[in-house]
């Protein structure tokens, strides 16, 4: 999982739209993925540090719970609905937003744009 958070951090780097759209936003995300806990640190759109938890000593403006098999359907290149979305993952029961949700909204395109980098972009046949 470590991993596909570094992958995120590279592409954000080779994504100049998402790093302009990002530019005012610098926070640290909780993403909790059955029970394990990883620190998304942006600093002006940028990834500056991916952590991996527990840390009860690292605060974080709000978090995004799920589980390991929600993430990676929400990670394919063509997600089933309910899953195509960090809202669509609440909605089915798969998700749960927690904290400030003000600074989620504000940056709403931003961090949904920056969670689905994983995602491929070869179309599957049809």
């Amino acid at each position: 999982m470590i991993d596909t958070f570094n992958q995120i951090q590279t592409r954000l780097e080779a994504t100049p739209h998402l790093l302009r759209l990002g530019r005012l936003f610098s926070e640290t995300v909780l993403i909790d993925v059955d029970g394990h806990e990883f620190y998304l640190s942006f600093e002006k759109g940028r990834i500056a540090s991916v952590v991996e938890g527990p840390s009860r000593k690292t605060p974080w403006r709000f978090a995004l719970r799920t589980d390991a098999e929600a993430l990676a359907m929400f990670w394919q290149a063509r997600p089933a609905p309910g899953f195509h979305d960090i809202f669509g993952l609440v909605k089915i029961g798969r998700g749960r937003i927690d904290g400030d949700i003000l600074s989620l909204v504000k940056n709403l395109r931003f961090f949904k744009e920056v969670l689905a980098l994983p995602r491929t972009n070869k179309e599957t046949a049809a």
